[in-house]
């Protein structure tokens, strides 16, 4: 794993319950520039792959507050996002984006 690779999934990680980050919040406090945002779902899936089952995909959105959900992890994820706070509209983006969005420093 790059060191790159490895300061995305320490900050992935670092995500608490009832916060999301960016792929892009993550991308730069990574280090990466404008398009290293289109590699944090690849990289956190290989760490996935290797045994890291702790990753909060459900925490990682998109920059406009669209949550990813895909049929085998829909229900699922509205349970973490209900338990945890996070409001989604039916038309899949967090309602209170602006409360819970975490910006790195």
């Amino acid at each position: 794993m790059s060191n790159f690779s490895e300061r995305v999934l320490k900050i992935a990680l670092s995500i608490p319950s009832g916060r999301v980050a960016t792929y892009g919040a993550i991308a730069r406090a990574a280090g990466g520039g404008g398009q290293a945002a289109r590699s944090i779902s690849a990289i956190l899936g290989k760490a996935y792959d290797k045994g890291e089952r702790g990753i909060p995909f459900h925490r990682i959105v998109y920059s406009d507050g669209r949550v990813w959900t895909g049929s085998s992890y829909d229900a699922k994820r509205k349970k973490l996002y209900k338990h945890e706070g996070i409001e989604i509209d039916k038309k899949g983006r967090i309602e209170n984006f602006g409360q819970v969005r975490l910006e790195f420093k």
